[in-house]
């Protein structure tokens, strides 16, 4: 089966490239915009232009079967565009329906697109959890751009026959990653003491690995097509219990002061970075049950196992 793969230089890209490559069954294409870079034996690169409106997909998309689409303007949290709405539009709308009419033209079955779990929200109250069903409530302009793109390739799917399968990951965490998880390790490796040894939140995450073989797994499930699947490690932790496992994990054992969460929460207001205190004190959790059920797959790689090797990588590159 011939598969093309747009955002293969991404983090999650990557962890997918390497994967398929490892496949027989698969014949892996990625789509870049540099035909320099050095991809695993197997995986054909093809040059292709931004992820545009008007990037012509011709090319790329010959003889493929199924798309998986994990491109897209991601994220930033302190995003200096004029109107951030219409740049994220540009490319994770109109970039994403144009590849996605293309590869009706051009006979493909599956169009598998990667999502976001911000397409829901951005929090839960502790001890309830998102559905894959729920009703979405993007609250910033990245999750309502993933929202309508969502829409579309439903609505594409309703009129061509072409089967769409969403999947929306929530904080994604393995070999490489960058960003706040990166710098928590860093503060652990450090030994740094950190005032977040009494957080009781609860929030979902999801190793690289497992998101990996969710996405391959909904390749060709036949219980796939055009159904919205959330995904998470299964098991859910506090801040805190993150840091001392992922210090466990390093060999460094964390150094957590248990300062009150309503004293971080002030502190952080009164800092004018009121986001920092919900994405440390608030919780986020994910309900996978119609992953397991529909698709009968389960987490592959546990909690601290991924955070091991995450670790490892983490530590052989320092």
């Amino acid at each position: 089966m011939r598969v093309l793969l747009t955002g293969a230089t991404g983090f999650v890209g990557a962890g997918l490239t390497k994967r398929i490559s490892e496949l027989t069954n698969l014949q892996l294409f990625a789509a870049v915009r540099q035909q320099a870079r050095s991809f695993p034996s197997g995986v054909t690169a093809v040059p292709v232009a931004d992820l545009a409106s008007d990037t012509d997909w011709g090319e790329a998309l010959e003889g493929v079967e199924v798309v998986i689409h994990s491109a897209a303007r991601v994220h930033i949290m302190n995003d200096e565009a004029t109107d951030p709405l219409a740049e994220y539009r540009r490319v994770n709308v109109s970039g994403t329906l144009n590849l996605a009419r293309q590869a009706v033209d051009a006979g493909v079955k599956r169009f598998v697109f990667i999502s976001s779990i911000k397409v829901n929200g951005e929090g839960t109250p502790l001890g309830r959890s998102f559905k894959a069903d729920d009703a979405p409530a993007p609250a910033d302009p990245y999750g309502a751009s993933k929202l309508e793109a969502e829409r579309g390739l439903l609505a594409l799917a309703h009129e061509t026959g072409l089967e769409v399968v969403i999947i929306r990951p929530v904080l994604v965490y393995g070999p490489g990653v960058k960003a706040n998880f990166l710098s928590m390790m860093s503060w652990l490796q450090r030994r740094l003491p950190l005032p977040l040894g009494a957080i009781h939140n609860k929030r979902s995450m999801v190793a690289l690995d497992n998101l990996v073989d969710l996405i391959i797994t909904c390749i060709d499930h036949p219980q796939a097509a055009n159904e919205v699947f959330l995904v998470s490690d299964g098991e859910d932790l506090s801040t805190t219990e993150l840091l001392r496992r992922t210090g466990r994990a390093l060999g460094r054992p964390a150094m957590l002061l248990p300062v009150p969460e309503s004293l971080l929460k002030f502190a952080a207001r009164l800092l004018g970075k009121p986001g920092i205190a919900q994405r440390l004190c608030g919780s986020l959790q994910v309900d996978i049950s119609k992953t397991r059920t529909l698709l009968g797959w389960t987490p592959p790689v546990t909690v601290d196992d991924a955070l091991i090797k995450t670790a490892r990588y983490f530590q052989d590159r320092r």
